[in-house]
């Protein structure tokens, strides 16, 4: 049972991992103007738009003065996700593994 929760952790991280640098490189091409047909810009904004466009709905004051906050909520959310249920399931992880014997 550990191994199951120790890779369902593990994938969960490196998945929360890989968003986090989505958003990165996507809110950092927000600042130039690339090719709207590009097909990579086109999958980042398609995986982050949704998102973002969620957390602009909900919290009104996440445009300050131009600038589009959004991608931060996301990354603070991204790591609160990583530290809290990734951190959590690990240690439930490891303490299933002390409890049992080994085989």
């Amino acid at each position: 049972m550990d191994l199951i929760v120790r890779a369902i952790a593990t994938i969960l991280g490196i998945v929360l991992n890989a968003y986090f640098w989505i958003v990165i490189i996507s809110a950092l091409l927000s600042w130039v103007n690339p090719d709207p047909y590009n097909p990579i810009v086109r999958f980042l904004r398609g995986v982050t738009e949704p998102v973002f466009y969620k957390i602009r709905s909900v919290v009104p004051f996440v445009v300050v003065g131009g600038f589009d906050l959004s991608p931060i909520i996301v990354i603070l959310a991204i790591k609160v996700c990583e530290i809290v249920v990734v951190g959590n399931l690990m240690r439930l992880a490891y303490s299933f593994g002390s409890g049992s014997p080994m085989l």
